[in-house]
């Protein structure tokens, strides 16, 4: 949690639910051992085609109304950034749209999002030479972890928006990153903290049983 800021926290962890997904990367489910080209196939393997968004989280949902909500960007950086929502808003904005997929298993095409691209912020921090990783820290406590090569693609945002409309808190708002290439729980809800590493640090779920790297066409469910 940011540390200037004491955001309220509704429900607790549920603890049945992590137990749960521990679980299945113990015995590999939902695991069709295939592997998929995303050049060649827009589905990945094992994946079902969903119209909603379905709502997914540990059961703790933080109260990050628009006026709390801070992004810090620090670790090996020369220039440290601290931004409320308003200089947040006012940097240049960029619409993508794209799909995203749940490693619960379902994948929802087209997805409008805009919102600042990660490329751009990074840039503003200027990495130092020896930084190689990305550790995301959530209002809600939650961590997950990219290589800085995956965070700066040019489809990776930090969205404030999906579909035209603010994004709801049950979905991550005020701002939440979004990484398409990569199963959806690499794109932390209710961003606060992205710190630049020289080693690699494994976030919530990676401790517990999940695939470091996440990439949905190679099944990077667990591992």
């Amino acid at each position: 949690m940011a540390e200037d800021e004491d955001i309220p926290l509704s429900g607790g962890i549920r603890q049945k639910l992590v137990d749960t997904k521990q679980a299945w990367a113990r015995d590999g489910r939902l695991l069709t051992g295939t592997a998929g080209d995303p050049t060649r196939d827009r589905l990945p393997p094992g994946q079902t085609l969903v119209k909603d968004w379905p709502v997914l989280d540990l059961g703790v949902q933080p109260d990050v109304t628009p006026d709390r909500w801070r992004l810090r960007i620090e670790g090996l950086v020369q220039a440290p950034v601290r931004l409320t929502l308003p200089e947040f808003m006012a940097l240049p904005q960029t619409e993508r749209v794209n799909d995203i997929h749940c490693v619960t298993q379902w994948s929802r095409y087209d997805n409008r999002w805009q919102g600042v691209r990660a490329r751009d912020l990074i840039e503003m921090a200027r990495p130092k030479e020896e930084a190689r990783f990305v550790s995301f820290t959530s209002y809600d406590g939650y961590t997950t972890n990219v290589p800085l090569a995956e965070f700066t693609r040019d489809e990776v945002l930090l969205a404030h928006s999906w579909e035209g409309e603010p994004i709801t808190c049950q979905h991550g708002g005020p701002v939440r990153v979004v990484l398409p290439r990569l199963y959806f729980w690499k794109s932390p809800k209710w961003v606060t903290r992205i710190e630049l590493l020289r080693e690699d640090r494994p976030g919530f779920w990676e401790v517990r049983g999940y695939h470091n790297n996440g990439d949905p066409w190679l099944e990077d469910r667990y591992g």
